[in-house]
């Protein structure tokens, strides 16, 4: 590579200086890390010619890096725009283990290692555990299309798909990627705008996971203290069913995380979900309402509602978690059985994307919309800003 280049003049007649190039490379983030390539110490080199090309080396964090070509591409693209620049070449290395350490340490801001940072005093970032209490009325669903529409509406958002055995998550949000490891860290994939992580993206093909206990809780450890999530407004664990140990782990080692209670109309699943909720009076967490799924068929040919569960279970479950906590439980919001949300979630398109103005795609922005002001709320007053209205 060319180090010691004469000045000379460009395709514009202006040669580029190196500093014009570093300065078009603080634009390009690390697609995985989502912050500036310069601020990580990924630029090894740079050298311009006399004729205004620029050949820019660039550290990738590890052998076989995933995002090679989007590094790259992004690189040529920012260098390129640079006046005086005539041709733009890319040379890929890799971070030595020292390195690798020290993008670690610079990423955990000097902080120890296996810390879970949503538990510190003075986190911004709101955790809302959804929780059911029995299988098959669509959290999943639910956590997959809050999240996509929260990112949707400008907020920083992650998904931890805690529900271990049943793992679905990323096949919700349409990706197969896996993530990179730097050190002792793991950067998440990113899908529709949100960062998230998966058992199923360690596993072969759709091997099952056959833990016990203690392995579940140091799984869910590891997706909240080794991700690297980066500053996020909120972040969304999708629990697996009942009140076992992962729900009993995400109290000890995020206490502020509220409970999201995702139920269906029908009397057997609200009282099952009333169960699985009142595990904040134990726990001392609170629950910030409750989301009735599968509220009914709307009619393709007359439009009436058809009630195939029953109706008022997300009523029943509110007004009993409310007497059994002593605080005001709320309805969050009803979803309509919706053919369409169900077709996002086999195609990993998450209807708040594919079909925002249709019945489901409408009810779960609204209750999306809620969750976002409450954040706005908590970022407002960390700020000394007084919020409008009450979250």
């Amino acid at each position: 590579m060319a180090t010691d280049i004469p000045p000379a003049t460009g395709a514009t007649g202006t040669l580029p200086t190196e500093d014009d190039v570093r300065a078009a490379l603080r634009r390009v983030n690390d697609p995985e890390i989502h912050r500036p390539i310069t601020d990580l110490g990924m630029v090894k080199s740079i050298a311009v010619a006399t004729d205004g090309r620029v050949e820019v080396g660039i550290y990738l964090t590890v052998q076989g890096c995933p995002m090679r070509e989007t590094i790259t591409t992004d690189v040529r693209s920012a260098v390129a725009a640079v006046p005086g620049v005539s041709e733009v070449s890319v040379e890929l290395d890799v971070m030595s283990d020292e390195q690798r350490k020290e993008l670690a340490s610079t990423l955990r801001g000097g902080q120890a290692e296996r810390e879970v940072p949503f538990a510190k005093p003075g986190s911004l970032t709101r955790v809302y555990a959804v929780a059911s209490g029995k299988g098959g009325v669509g959290k999943s669903s639910v956590t997959v299309n809050l999240a996509a529409a929260l990112a949707a509406d400008g907020l920083k958002v992650g998904v931890v798909d805690a529900d271990i055995y049943g793992h679905s998550v990323p096949r919700m949000l349409g990706t197969d990627a896996r993530p990179t490891q730097v050190e002792n860290m793991i950067m998440p994939p990113t899908a529709q705008g949100v960062k998230v992580i998966s058992i199923g993206m360690f596993t072969p093909g759709n091997a099952p996971v056959v833990w016990r206990g203690p392995m579940l809780h140091r799984a869910l450890q590891q997706f909240l203290a080794d991700v690297y999530w980066g500053d996020l407004d909120v972040l969304l664990l999708d629990l697996p069913p009942g009140t076992g140990d992962i729900a009993i782990s995400v109290a000890q080692l995020v206490p502020g995380a509220e409970i999201l209670v995702v139920t269906t109309p029908q009397q057997a699943a609200a009282e099952v979900a009333e169960r699985a909720g009142s595990i904040a009076v134990q726990t001392h967490q609170k629950i910030v309402g409750v989301v009735e799924n599968m509220a009914g068929l709307p009619c393709p040919h007359c439009g009436e509602l058809v009630d195939v569960f029953g109706t008022g279970g997300g009523e029943r479950v509110a007004e009993g978690l409310t007497r059994t906590t002593g605080a005001k439980v709320p309805v969050l919001g009803s979803i309509p059985i919706d053919v369409r949300l169900r077709e996002g979630g086999d195609d990993g398109r998450p209807v708040v994307l594919s079909d925002p103005e249709s019945p489901a795609g409408v009810a779960l922005r609204s209750i999306a919309s809620s969750l976002g002001a409450r954040q706005r709320g908590l970022a407002g007053m960390s700020l000394g800003i007084t919020p409008r209205g009450k979250f």
